[in-house]
């Protein structure tokens, strides 16, 4: 499930990324920033899952962070 989570979100970041480069309009930068986000949250759940605590809850924080931040720039944007 997690494995399915990272690939949907990954497709998305790139997909999103790739429109923004190709137009030239970074309109939908904030959504690629959440969807980045959701990255690393998956990863920060499979670092836990597989024993790497200190990984775990640096991705987690980091994953805090990116998400204040895309909120910030969706809501004021």
């Amino acid at each position: 499930m997690l494995n399915f989570l990272l690939i949907i979100f990954a497709i998305t970041v790139v997909s999103l990324g790739g429109y923004g480069l190709i137009t030239e309009d970074f309109k939908f930068q904030p959504y690629n920033l959440l969807f980045l986000g959701l990255v690393t949250l998956v990863l920060g759940i499979k670092a836990f899952l597989q024993g790497y605590k200190v990984l775990g809850w640096l991705s987690i924080v980091a994953f805090i962070f990116v998400l204040f931040v895309s909120i910030r720039s969706i809501l004021f944007y």
